[in-house]
């Protein structure tokens, strides 16, 4: 869960479906909806992750089409860190928060963009693959 679900949530979820995506159920919200961000989609097809599909949500969203039946909500975000412990006190499930840098208040040129999308997202694996590997 993220601010919007734009960058770092759609990021995660992508990650964890392609490297745990048999073995565990993922999704991911914003605490608000935001607009799908091209730089994620760029980072992630370099890794051969297709994340064309996807489509913002609201943790709200989420909750109204599948429900919340989670063990375990991450957080990368205050807000959604914050929108999270509010929902926890009436779902059972585990809250952690990984602070993770938001890539688009990054400025300069599109490589300089990219390469802060490509730190988020090689943050991202790393801590993806040491938490949910069994």
């Amino acid at each position: 869960m993220c601010a919007m679900n734009a960058v770092r949530s759609p990021m995660a979820e992508a990650l964890a479906k392609h490297f745990f995506g048999k073995s565990i159920y993922v999704q991911s919200a914003g605490a608000r909806k935001g607009e799908p961000d091209g730089f994620v989609l760029g980072v992630l097809d370099e890794i051969g992750i297709d994340l064309k599909k996807h489509k913002p949500k609201s943790i709200e969203e989420l909750e109204e089409w599948e429900g919340l039946n989670f063990d375990l909500i991450i957080t990368l975000s205050p807000e959604a860190h914050h929108k999270a412990l509010e929902l926890t006190r009436t779902h059972a499930a585990e809250v952690e928060y990984w602070p993770t840098v938001d890539p688009t208040v990054f400025q300069g040129s599109r490589e300089q963009k990219l390469d802060a999308y490509r730190e988020v997202r090689d943050g991202l694996i790393k801590r993806i693959k040491q938490r949910l590997q069994r």
